[in-house]
């Protein structure tokens, strides 16, 4: 499929999503946990335009499985050729989840888009970063045009609650119509953080097979009224040795959410920022449960149509 193209449809805002089994493949381990994702994933690819960024660790970009027409990294410090860390591993699996080919052993939810990469540990082995590190990676983000920002990034201690620089750069992210979808962690704990509660963030939780949301899961009342709970259990992304990963969590699940994000903005590319979020997060209903809910792509797509023909 060309990077830019629609897909089968050609205007999909004027098309349904079918309702039969679509020839698509999602992410392995990803089957029947987000409904409507694969006819989603039939419809586009994605278009290049709609530019998606991550904030996470390196990526092997050398890996045979990317779609690198459209990916390039905002960091000219950065390993390209990362090396076997934690970091690098996190980060090639979550872009692979974005990024892949749509014809490799697994397949990337949205490699039409383009993609920035926006390492922020490819210094260490460790997924955490500073507030101070987190609130430049955002802003550098914004700055290249991102619609939409993946956030995989664990802050220490009592910096996760209050920091004047990093709220200060979510509220720019709003106010560029930029919607952040970040991994809610993996502690099983009820709480939030600066970032699950921040209006311009969607909090992703991972769920398993069954969308049932893992027992590792952080909750709260910010991620169950804001965010959303998305594929995340043993799930198969690229691996920077060349190969595949299996790994779970909600950085996983985030990207699932991210990518129909891409997609969804790709199918109705004339759709303002409130639309979408509102779109992906299933309308205005009043939430009270710590659980979100299920990601849904084929409501989300109903909605966007409904609300983009004749616009």
């Amino acid at each position: 499929m060309n990077a830019s193209a629609v897909g089968r449809f050609d205007h999909p805002e004027n098309a349904g999503l079918s309702s039969q089994t679509a020839s698509v493949r999602l992410p392995a381990g990803g089957r029947g946990q987000a409904a409507g994702l694969a006819a989603l994933m039939e419809a586009t690819a994605g278009r290049a335009e709609i530019i998606i960024a991550m904030i996470d660790g390196p990526v092997a970009v050398g890996h045979p499985d990317f779609h690198k027409e459209n990916m390039r990294y905002l960091d000219d410090n950065a390993d390209v050729w990362c090396r076997q860390i934690s970091a690098c591993v996190h980060g090639t699996f979550v872009a692979g989840l974005l990024h892949a080919r749509r014809d490799a052993p697994a397949p990337g939810l949205c490699p039409g888009c383009t993609l920035l990469i926006r390492p922020i540990f490819h210094k260490q082995a460790s997924t955490s970063a500073s507030p101070d590190v987190l609130a430049c990676a955002i802003i550098t983000c914004v700055e290249a045009g991102a619609r939409a920002i993946n956030l995989s990034a664990d802050m220490p201690g009592s910096q996760m609650f209050t920091h004047r620089g990093l709220e200060e750069a979510l509220d720019a992210a709003g106010a560029r119509g930029v919607i952040v979808i970040a991994a809610a962690g993996n502690q099983p704990i009820l709480g939030s953080s600066l970032i699950t509660r921040h209006r311009s963030v969607v909090p992703v939780v991972a769920c398993d097979a069954k969308g049932v949301v893992l027992p590792s899961s952080t909750l709260g009342a910010s991620i169950g009224r804001q965010g959303l709970a998305a594929p995340g259990h043993d799930i198969i992304s690229l691996a920077p040795s060349g190969g595949l990963a299996k790994l779970s969590g909600s950085s996983a699940a985030a990207a699932f959410v991210t990518g129909t994000v891409a997609l969804l903005w790709s199918a109705f590319p004339r759709a303002d920022t409130a639309s979408i979020r509102r779109a992906v997060l299933g309308g205005q209903r009043t939430r009270r449960a710590v659980t979100p809910p299920l990601l849904d792509a084929r409501v989300a797509y109903a909605s966007l149509r409904a609300t983009q023909q004749g616009a």
